[in-house]
């Protein structure tokens, strides 16, 4: 296994193919048969045979076999009626969490997480943007001292952290056993070069979690609020300082997770709007029919390069082609569900209830197209904003030049707030 976590190609690996990961999965089935065994246990006698993401290494889930191969093992389960974690429900945990923890994180952090994250026993939180730190994520001020710190009392490298700071549009927060968090350690640095990325236990004394309630009337979104809260150093994640690097990595694998989720042809937002197309010919016009064909269109195109990225992502860390999508799928989402209003009339208007709820997924196709439309709004901003990376593609993809900038050398203490 090499420096970062990942294990390169081994004999073993190049063992693995597509009929052999057809026969493991039918020894998991047989000795777990769908129907009799409870889910959960289920799925972690599928983790434990390295059934849950292939191509993670061995004893983590994994068997260091390609991720192209996963489909195969995907698609066997589900012809079996076997159970499945939901990503709805676990997808910070899933997207996010678990491939900065395999990057960076020590043995013992990857032994102690992976398995219940995946499993969906503990989900997971992320801790990153601030009320004056949101598409400027870098300028963050919530602060991590280590323990005994500045007084003389301090032991050096081991001891706890405490952390004070404000967090804001935290997803599941009120949900989550643990949080994804960045912090700043030294605000005498630039501001990309002080902050430090831990693993926050959202049950520890100083966590308080205020709802935020949308346009849709609930509150999937929190604000978070941290008072002295200890975190010990062995559930940092990287080097003191490294906080930046360590982020980018989640974050890119944030916007490929968004928008590059794996569905099947005509899924997601365009399928719901085709099938009140085809079931409602009295609500047909011309020029609905001629948009609804360029979404579509539009639409396999985004799910075929998801496809496609996925395929050729090195585990944990995705390249800035995952901006691109994340941008794809927020235009889509807001023009597809805008479109399925003006179908529907004056039926796309009406939304069931605006009781204030707390929920535990989105469910983007599960809900009134009212719900679709209002939530939509949403996806331009979580998850990077338009607008930021617009400037990534821009930049890292396009190679144009960099748009100018003059707080990037100096002290985070010092740049104007």
């Amino acid at each position: 296994m090499n420096a970062t976590g990942t294990a390169g190609a081994t004999d073993a690996a190049h063992a693995i193919d597509a009929a052999e990961l057809r026969r493991r999965t039918g020894d998991l089935l047989a000795a777990h048969p769908p129907g009799e065994a409870e889910p959960t246990d289920f799925l972690k006698a599928r983790f434990d045979a390295g059934l849950a993401w292939v191509h993670f290494p061995a004893g983590l889930g994994g068997l260091d076999a390609p991720r192209s191969l996963q489909s195969v093992v995907d698609a066997e389960l589900a012809a079996a009626g076997a159970p499945d974690n939901d990503p709805r429900r676990i997808g910070i945990g899933l997207g996010m969490a678990a491939p900065t923890i395999l990057g960076f994180g020590t043995e013992e952090q990857k032994r102690r997480f992976l398995r219940p994250l995946w499993v969906g026993e503990e989900v997971w939180c992320q801790l990153f943007s601030e009320p004056g730190a949101g598409s400027d994520l870098a300028a963050l001020g919530t602060r991590a001292v280590r323990e005994g710190e500045g007084d003389g009392d301090g032991d050096g490298d081991g001891g706890d952290w405490i952390v004070n700071g404000q967090k804001v549009w935290t997803s599941s927060a009120h949900l989550a056993r643990w949080a994804i968090l960045i912090a700043r350690t030294d605000p005498a640095l630039p501001k990309h070069r002080g902050i430090t990325y831990f693993l926050c236990d959202m049950t520890a004394p100083g966590v308080e979690v205020r709802p935020l309630r949308q346009i849709t009337g609930e509150a999937e979104f929190n604000e978070v609020f941290l008072t002295d809260v200890r975190i010990p150093d062995a559930h940092r994640l990287g080097a003191v300082g490294d906080g930046w690097n360590v982020a980018r990595t989640t974050l890119m694998n944030e916007r490929v997770s968004i928008g590059g989720a794996r569905l099947p042809r005509e899924g997601g937002m365009i399928g719901t709007v085709s099938r009140t197309w085809r079931e409602h010919p009295e609500l047909r016009t011309h020029e609905l029919h001629q948009r609804l064909l360029a979404l579509w269109v539009d639409a396999e195109v985004a799910r075929l390069t998801g496809e496609r990225l996925r395929q050729q992502l090195a585990v944990g860390r995705p390249g800035p082609e995952g901006s691109g999508l994340k941008l794809s799928f927020a235009r889509l989402n807001q023009e597809i569900s805008g479109l399925e209003v003006e179908l529907l009339g004056d039926e796309g208007l009406l939304y069931d209830d605006w009781t204030m709820r707390r929920p535990e997924l989105v469910d983007f196709t599960g809900r009134e197209a009212g719900y679709r439309y209002l939530r939509s709004k949403g996806n331009s901003i979580e998850g990077g904003t338009s607008e930021v990376l617009l400037n990534i593609v821009a930049e890292r993809v396009l190679g144009l030049p960099a748009e100018p900038r003059d707080d990037k050398d100096v002290a985070w203490k010092d740049l104007t707030r």
